[in-house]
């Protein structure tokens, strides 16, 4: 059997290499007389590189290659990744991917021209690099009524969340470190503004709850604005802010769903994940709360979930996986702002209103405390309730806090 790859980046070399390096193995997991690669799509050359002879720079190539079944794509982005992707499929051909923008915005229309052409369409790698959280969801769990995921779904935002909460990093500095050492780009919009992890939310949301959630109707918050003083004050309430993916199913059978920095307690499985690990927790009827952790991007770990699915098309050749949801339902995605949480609330105080007056009226149960606050500073947190009545309390007191995030129950 052969297979190409478009894209011969980070991971589309790694998917190489580790093709190369177990070729015996995952030759003989897949249940095939053979597997080669034949073709290594990307518009660079690689002269020095040991798969210099496959590298093409014409997609047509593959396209019209009967010989080709299965197609990597980790090229990255949404076009021309869908173009290409769409007629591979058309052609009868199964594509894996670790593209998690294209997964988010176009899963629904890619699983259905998979399902009409009887080929797959797998993406294991588009959430959690190497933790294995797809295929856990769709077999391993498919007795459950998955009612809940929540997860630390980005490494980047996390390795700069735990350097400020162990030592002391201004959000800046950590984030220049991060980039020094590969784990953030030069531009880390889509990683600290929250849109990395708002596509990975999307699919597992899509994914557990049967209809397609396109990332534009989840409210996202990213991390910029988080300070070493809201770090103090979550210590002090026996917490530390993790940004965290949330999707639920609420008792009106909407889903909540969004992306934002949020307070974890202490005693929390996740509150425990640093650096640029990952975890995702999944909360089902029948197995309770089950979590997957693991490194959640990086050359290898990607590489071993999109060989693993490479190894799963070549064994499902002409048969499909059952691996689909469907299209989006209007209305289903909830409010987030009419769904009570409690909530951590920080800001200088207006002249006139204490601490105290200003903790009653947004019906705080603790006033937080740390050293060398800010005199007219107070942190609070409050007691659970609509994001709408918080703010329309805030309003009525003439406070208007820096911070608000909401505290899980994780």
């Amino acid at each position: 059997m052969n297979i190409a790859i478009m894209g011969f980046g980070v991971v589309g070399s790694g998917v190489a290499e580790l093709i190369e390096k177990n070729h015996a193995n995952i030759t003989k997991r897949s249940m095939q007389q053979s597997l080669e690669i034949k073709y290594i799509l990307d518009l660079r050359e690689f002269p020095d590189s040991p798969f210099r002879d496959k590298i093409i720079h014409d997609f047509n190539q593959i396209l019209n290659d009967d010989s080709v079944a299965v197609v990597v794509e980790t090229m990255g982005g949404l076009h021309p990744a869908f173009e290409f992707v769409s007629a591979l499929l058309q052609a009868g051909k199964s594509v894996v991917t670790s593209n998690k923008e294209l997964v988010a915005a176009k899963g629904y229309e890619l699983l259905t021209i998979a399902r009409e052409k009887n080929v797959n369409f797998l993406f294991e790698a588009s959430v959690g690099g190497g933790i294995p959280i797809i295929r856990p969801i769709s077999q391993c769990l498919a007795a459950n009524e998955i009612n809940e995921i929540a997860g630390i779904l980005n490494g980047t935002t996390n390795f700069i969340l735990t350097k400020m909460i162990t030592e002391n990093m201004e959000f800046d500095a950590a984030l220049k470190m991060a980039q020094e050492l590969g784990y953030a780009e030069k531009d880390p919009t889509a990683d600290v503004d929250g849109f990395d992890a708002c596509r990975k939310i999307c699919i597992l949301a899509s994914l557990c709850f049967g209809h397609h959630v396109y990332p534009d109707s989840v409210p996202t918050e990213g991390i910029r604005k988080i300070s070493l003083r809201d770090v103090a004050y979550a210590a002090d309430a026996g917490a530390v802010i993790k940004l965290l993916g949330v999707a639920r199913k609420t008792e009106s059978d909407k889903i909540c769903i969004f992306v934002s920095p949020c307070l974890v307690q202490k005693s929390s499985q996740l509150a425990s994940v640093d650096d640029v690990f990952n975890a995702i927790l999944v909360r089902g009827d029948a197995i309770g709360d089950v979590v997957f952790y693991g490194r959640g991007a990086g050359k290898w770990p990607t590489a071993s979930a999109v060989v693993a699915d490479v190894i799963d098309c070549a064994k499902h050749l002409g048969k499909r996986k059952v691996l689909d949801w469907d299209v989006p339902v209007e209305g289903e995605i909830a409010d987030i702002s009419e769904i009570p949480f409690a909530f951590y609330v920080r800001g200088a105080l207006p002249a006139g209103l204490s601490a105290e007056a200003a903790a009653n009226a947004v019906g705080a149960e603790k006033i937080l405390q740390i050293p060398n606050a800010p005199a007219n500073e107070v942190a609070l947190l409050t007691k659970k309730q609509t994001e709408t009545a918080l703010r329309a309390s805030l309003a009525q007191a003439g406070f208007a806090p820096d911070s608000i995030l909401r505290v899980t129950e994780y």
